[in-house]
Parts: C-alpha cells; structure tokens; sequence
C-alpha cells in the first residue's frame, strides 16, 4: 500500500468511526445548540483528533526511524540499516534506502582502498627518496667534515666537530622519518619487531614507559592487515603523546577466535566522547580496508583504550 492510501485508509477509519458513533447514539442537534450538546460534539472532534493522531503515528513511524537513520549514518560504521518487512511504499522505500547505503559503503570502502594505496606508495617513494638521496648527501658530508677537522688546527677543528655533530642529528633525524615513512623492518623482520622497534623509538622520543604485550602464538597475516595493524598503532601512540597527557602505554597484540586484536592502552586523562578527528576516521578507514572494527573506549581505571580486530583474511573490496 502506498503512504497515499495508508494515510487515507488511517483517516478513512476515524471519520468512519465518528459518523458511525452519530448515527447509531442517541444525541440529536438543536437549534439553538444547548450547552450539553456542544460539549458532546466538542469532546467527540478531540477524540477523533487523538485517534487520528495516534494511528498517524503509528503508520508514519518507520519514516520517523528512517529520518534518524538518515541524520545519524555514518559509512566508516557500517551494517546500519532498518528493518523494512512487509510491503507497501514504506517498505519499499526503508529497502531502497538500505540498498543504497550498502552501495554507499562499498563505494567508500573502494575508494578508500585506492587512496589509502596510493598513499602508502607515496611515503614509500618518498621515503626510498629521502635514504637514497638525503641520507647519503649528509653522510657524504659528516664524512667530509671528519676528514676536514683532521687536517685544521684546533680552533677550526672544534667548529668542524660542533657541524659534525649537527649534521649527525640531521641524519638520524631524516632516518628516523624514514622509518615513520615507511617501517623497513616491517618488510624484513614482520610486525612484532616493527611494533617493538616502534614502542622503542616512541618511548625514546617522548620520556613515556611503552610496554608490549605480544602473545607468542600469533597467526601470520597478510601484508596488507599487518601494515594496517602498524599504522593503527604509530597514529595511536601519536594521539597519546600529543593529547593524552600520559606516563604510560600499553601495546597489545594478541590472538582472536578468526584473526588478532591490537590495543593501544594508556593511562592520561581519558576521554568522554572521542572528537572524530582526521587520525580517528584514518584509522577507521584502514580498518575497513582490512575487513577488520575498530573502537576507542576509556579504558578501565584511566586513560583511553584503541582497539583495532582484523580478520585473517583481507576482505574483497
């Protein structure tokens, strides 16, 4: 049935009811129309006007779910959608609406695939970049200006060193962005050492205590889900350094019923209800790229907690 006819059906029913009740009760009309009359007449319009507003609502209450639906979706959450049985224009409308958002979703998915792809080839260019070209100018010259501060007098040879110094640091400074750029020992050596190597350079860098807890017996993953598990955690720790206000991190990395869970736990001043920044919705995209949840929860005592299920297997975008 059509809303069309679904509403007029709904006021058919009240106004057939009120002209059955005037027939069939005993009341009758003056003229003029006595006190007694009007209340009648007044208290039968409110009652038709409630029941008229009551099955109202009750026919047009899939179109009120489907109106929330519509200003609280979100793609990066998917799986929402409304039960729609039964036939007739709401029905049909609820499915049409669930299809779309299952196109939708799988639009987002691809799309975010490609980007997220492409993005990774980026920092993987520029990263191979920056150790071909970079790295080997600055050791070049720290390698120069050894040989220079070996051949000046002393004054002069302690302005070498103090450049020798600063180019040192340049040159762990531009490989340890190499390694944010795109985790060498994620390729050679697999995620724990990468999520090891990870906490070490964090916790060196921030003062933070990073602890890791990595179950012995995990399953081996994919390439594509282990650098997704990376990433999740690199901008985890990121957001706790930058936000959190914490002495302490926990990075967990532990095996589930189909696939492995990763929690990032850290002890600062918790959150509420997390803003949805571009690193929260990032970190969403790349677990949908992997066919794999995420969450950010507070944690049990304080702090925060991410949490990040990916499946063994990728899911087919």
């Amino acid at each position: 049935m059509s809303l069309f006819w679904r509403i007029f059906a709904l006021n058919a029913v009240v106004l057939g009811t009120a002209t059955a009740l005037l027939l069939l009760a005993p009341v009758t009309v003056s003229v003029p129309v006595l006190l007694t009359e009007a209340v009648i007449l007044v208290g039968g319009l409110a009652v038709m006007l409630v029941a008229n507003a009551a099955l109202l609502r009750f026919g047009l209450a899939p179109l009120d779910r489907l109106t929330k639906l519509m200003t609280t979706v979100d793609l990066l959450r998917p799986g929402q959608r409304l039960p729609a049985s039964g036939g007739g224009g709401v029905a049909e409308l609820i499915r049409t609406f669930n299809a779309m958002l299952e196109r939708l979703e799988q639009e987002r998915a691809a799309s975010s695939a490609r980007a997220l792809l492409a993005q990774e080839a980026e920092r993987r260019r520029i990263a191979q970049e920056l150790h071909d070209e970079v790295g080997q100018s600055m050791t070049a010259i720290l390698l120069g200006l050894k040989r220079s501060a070996d051949d000046v007098p002393e004054p002069q040879r302690e302005e070498l060193r103090e450049l020798q110094e600063i180019t040192r640091e340049s040159l762990d400074e531009v490989r340890r962005l190499v390694r944010r750029l795109r985790p060498g020992v994620l390729d050679d050596l697999g995620l724990v050492s990468a999520l090891t190597s990870l906490g070490e350079d964090f916790a060196t860098h921030t003062g933070l205590l990073v602890t890791r807890r990595f179950d012995a017996d995990l399953p081996p993953l994919e390439p594509e889900t282990e650098l997704v598990l990376y990433r999740v955690a690199q901008e985890s720790l990121t957001n706790v350094a930058r936000h959190a206000d914490a002495g302490r991190v926990t990075v967990a990395l532990r095996r589930a019923d189909d696939g492995v869970v990763l929690t990032v736990t850290d002890d600062g001043s918790g959150i509420e209800a997390p803003r949805e920044g571009a690193g929260i919705r990032g970190m969403r995209e790349r677990a949908l790229l992997v066919g794999g949840s995420f969450e950010i929860t507070p944690a049990p005592q304080a702090g925060t907690r991410v949490r990040l299920t990916a499946p063994l297997a990728r899911k087919q975008l």
